[in-house]
């Protein structure tokens, strides 16, 4: 596994593919033809929820989750000891769940792909936009 995916990027691929950026858009189907696991932070299905209830996103998260099992490219990678260790090294983010994705992505030493300026200009992570 060579990715992690930040909560805006899954949300986007199952319900908006057309809104993800060229990069994003070749790196998973590139994963999805060659059988190439992707992460997804545990903490991003529960932020998919959160922003589902919240009615920031639009998105149907039992058709996101439908998609996530059945399709073997995404493994949900847990919040581990290691991961939650590292949360507080992460001052630069405010954001909790940000600071937790951005943990996973260091702690299993993932690029993760967002569009999140706040984690982007933070430098805190190797990132694709």
């Amino acid at each position: 596994m060579r990715y992690l995916l930040d909560t805006q990027i899954v949300v986007r691929w199952v319900a908006e593919p057309g809104r993800l950026s060229r990069e994003h858009t070749r790196i998973l189907r590139a994963a999805e033809l060659n059988h190439e696991e992707v992460g997804v932070s545990a903490l991003s299905l529960l932020e998919i929820t959160a922003l589902e209830e919240a009615r920031i996103i639009r998105a149907d998260t039992r058709r996101i989750f439908e998609f996530l099992q059945a399709n073997p490219v995404f493994t949900i990678v847990p919040i581990s000891f290691e991961v939650a260790l590292e949360v507080p090294a992460l001052k630069g983010l405010r954001d909790p769940a940000d600071r937790a994705i951005v943990a996973t992505a260091r702690i299993h030493r993932l690029k993760l792909l967002t569009t999140d300026q706040k984690i982007i200009e933070s430098g805190l992570v190797d990132v694709v936009e």
